[in-house]
């Protein structure tokens, strides 16, 4: 039961317990009520009536208030309580208004009827009839009395109790007496069974007696029983048992029917004068109790009407509203009714409903979760691998895509999801020869007997991209997914091949230097040689002949041993001895091989000051430090403006912790071809007509073996990749300290990069 009914019914059962408590306490007085009691209490009466109704009427239209407002509101199950509580209202209100009608005329003729004349004249005569025959009882009994006074005054030599109970026999009398002056009882015979003694009269009964020498009445007609007392004076005679004057007392009970009858007239009589003067106070107050039982009525008919309401809509709301909680959403445990009818079983069936439908939906959620998870780490991994992941759903569309996708293609995948890869610019002729692939893989798959296993293939793929003219070559691994999915990852193994061709050129050169230096030494001496056999006989220009020729197999002589020592050196340089040095001085001591440049302006220094000491080869890094140069050197040499800047930095993490030295070397030259970048590092690999194109080659392995690492970039206008190339720019990164950093550097006193 929700808190508005509790208050409804709490009120309602304090009204009505009041309300019967006053009509109850108006009809158990109105028979018996004194006279003038509804003249003298009609007034706070009537108000006690109005104020009980009034308080009705306000519950009343509390309720109904409050229902409207749900109706207007649109509370849900409002209308249909509205609708009940009309129903059952409207069937407790109409007959109560017929009843009420009728019983109002019914009181109206009621009441009249009651005081008609021959009613008041019928008992004013059996009231006086009543009374002459008691008022005759009492002065025949007052004449005996009298009459066996004066006898018993004669009779002197009778003793006195012979002589009283002789006249209790005469008179019938249930007590006789001999009363003193001061009404003590002096002889007396008969009596009461619970009274040895006879009652004394009453001091007035005395005096009237010693004043008029009789008196006779009736003590009470209310007594049980009802008695005549009569009290004579006896005349003076020899006969005295004291002085002063003494009485005859005879006390004698009156027939029961007789007194009935009486006291039924008298209190007939006196309600009858009692009505009648309180006839319109009557009308009044049998009308408005009637008044106040209609209220009563009504408010228990409309009490009723929300009550039954309630119990007869409570099941269907709390399903309704269950259906709409379910419909939103909502599959928290529903109320059941407590009744053990089908409506009671109804609500019961759809709570276990609902529970098990939220049952099944939590295992949903955590599956869900699970699934959200495991996805989300799917996603990290994604997102984390270096190598690129794509996903194609059955229309051969993009549905996946990583990070590490969009950083090895270097271009916006993400933006192309629900499109095909041959939509991508720049990968149509690529998408075209994986579709290929996967197609070739089904199909030896489907074809081939026992290989239904083989549900992926790998394969390498060189791609050429427009923009940047960068070759990269790919190593593209594809599977096959549930539901006609795609899968393919792949891997720029474009450094790898690099390093392969680096080895094989290590090989190369290694017998290239092995089959090729041993004979040049021979070549070359016999060549001088047959220049001094044969020079002295020769004459003109066969002379000058010889000589060009020799000069000629000496000079070619010589750069074939000068390539045959570069392939040497590249293929078998010496492991790095790493000490402790000054790379500000070993810088100094390689750039003063280029005082010219120095002095021309186009070479300059900016050398970090204190910096920390590193683990290097000096003869190596000697090397790579004249090999970075002389190419700026080279880069800048067609430029009327281009310098060349070497600059040695310190390193520092965001904790401003000293990491490592970095060195520099920066040229305004045109810079380096886009395709050059990916394979600056590889053998032969050039953009400059002379040179072999092992310089940078060499200076990879020298900063491989150094724990260094190695950057070319090419620097542009304002630092915006979209301007033209304005120089280029290759830094070395130490790492390996030899000691503790210097202590007179902070981080605010480096230079950027």
């Amino acid at each position: 039961m929700t808190k508005a009914a509790r208050w409804a019914w709490v009120v309602s059962l304090v009204a009505v317990t009041g309300a019967c408590g006053v009509l109850a306490f108006l009809l158990s007085i109105g028979a018996t009520a004194p006279r003038g009691f509804f003249e003298r209490h009609y007034v706070w009466l009537f108000w006690l009536n109005v104020v009980v109704a009034a308080l009705l009427v306000l519950v009343i239209g509390i309720a109904a208030v409050r229902l409207v407002i749900r109706v207007k509101r649109g509370k849900f199950g409002s209308r249909l309580l509205l609708k009940l509580a009309a129903i059952f209202a409207l069937v407790g209100v109409v007959p109560g208004l017929l009843i009420y009608t009728v019983s109002y005329q019914f009181v109206n003729r009621s009441i009249e009827s009651w005081f008609d004349v021959k009613l008041a004249s019928a008992l004013d005569a059996g009231l006086k009839l009543g009374q002459g025959t008691l008022d005759s009882l009492v002065d025949d009994l007052g004449v005996k009395t009298r009459s066996a006074a004066e006898r018993l005054a004669e009779l002197n030599s009778m003793p006195q109790t012979l002589a009283l109970e002789r006249v209790r026999e005469q008179l019938s009398a249930r007590t006789v007496a001999l009363v003193g002056p001061n009404g003590q009882i002096l002889v007396g015979v008969g009596g009461d069974t619970h009274s040895l003694t006879p009652d004394r009269p009453q001091p007035e009964l005395l005096r009237q007696a010693r004043a008029r020498g009789l008196v006779s009445k009736i003590d009470s007609l209310e007594e049980d029983p009802p008695r005549l007392r009569a009290l004579a004076l006896l005349p003076s005679s020899d006969l005295s048992l004291g002085g002063g004057d003494r009485y005859l007392m005879v006390v004698q009970a009156l027939p029961a029917s007789m007194v009935a009858n009486a006291l039924a007239v008298q209190a007939a009589n006196a309600e009858y004068l009692q009505r009648g003067l309180e006839r319109d106070g009557l009308r009044r107050m049998y009308l408005g109790t009637l008044t106040l039982v209609l209220v009563l009525a009504v408010f228990a008919a409309l009490l009723l009407a929300v009550t039954l309401g309630n119990q007869l809509a409570r099941p269907l709301l709390l399903l309704a509203d269950g259906v709409r909680q379910v419909a939103q959403g909502d599959l928290t445990r529903k109320p059941v009714l407590s009744s053990r009818d089908e409506l009671g079983g109804l609500t019961r069936s759809f709570a276990d409903m609902t529970q098990q439908l939220a049952d099944a939906r939590g295992l949903v959620e955590q599956s869900v979760a699970q699934l959200e998870s495991a996805r989300t780490n799917l996603q990290t991994i994604l997102d984390n691998l270096t190598a690129g992941v794509i996903v194609f759903d059955a229309q051969q569309r993009i549905d996946t895509v990583n990070p590490g996708a969009t950083r090895i293609l270097k271009l916006p995948l993400a933006a192309y999801r629900g499109r095909q890869l041959d939509e991508v610019p720049e990968l149509a002729a690529f998408a075209k020869a994986v579709w290929q692939r996967y197609d070739m893989n089904a199909g030896t798959r489907l074809g081939t007997e026992g290989a239904g296993e083989r549900d992926h293939w790998q394969e390498a793929f060189e791609l050429q991209l427009d923009q940047s003219q960068d070759v990269l070559t790919l190593l593209v691994r594809g599977a096959s997914l549930p539901h006609d999915a795609r899968l393919m990852v792949f891997d720029d193994i474009s450094e790898v091949v690099s390093a392969q061709r680096s080895q094989a050129w290590s090989e190369v050169a290694r017998r290239l230097a092995h089959e090729i230096k041993n004979p040049l030494t021979p070549i070359q001496l016999s060549a001088e040689r047959l220049q001094h056999k044969l020079e002295a006989k020769l004459e003109g220009t066969d002379q000058a002949m010889l000589v060009r020729s020799v000069a000629t197999i000496v000079n070619q002589v010589q750069a074939m041993k000068q390539l045959v020592n570069e392939f040497r050196d590249y293929a078998r340089l010496p492991a790095a001895s790493l000490k402790g040095l000054d790379l500000n001085a070993l810088v100094s001591e390689v750039l003063m091989l280029y005082a010219p440049a120095q002095e021309a302006g186009r070479l300059h220094a900016e050398l970090t000051s204190e910096p920390p000491l590193i683990n290097g080869d000096a003869t190596q890094l000697r090397q790579v430090i004249h090999n970075l140069v002389q190419n700026a050197l080279d880069a800048v040499s067609e430029r009327p403006d281009g310098h060349v800047t070497v600059r040695t930095q310190k390193a520092f993490s965001d904790a401003g912790e000293l990491r490592g030295l970095r060195l520099q070397v920066t040229d305004n030259g045109p810079g380096f071809a886009e395709k050059v970048l990916k394979r600056a590092f590889e053998p032969y690999v050039t953009t400059k007509s002379k040179g072999t194109g092992l310089g940078l080659a060499v200076v990879k392995k020298i900063a491989d073996e150094h724990g260094a690492r190695i950057r070319l970039v090419n620097l542009h206008k304002e630092g915006d990749e979209a301007l033209p190339v304005v120089g280029a720019q290759v830094s070395l990164s130490f790492s390996k300290l030899a000691t503790a950093p210097s202590p007179a550097e902070t981080p605010e006193t480096r230079r950027p990069a």
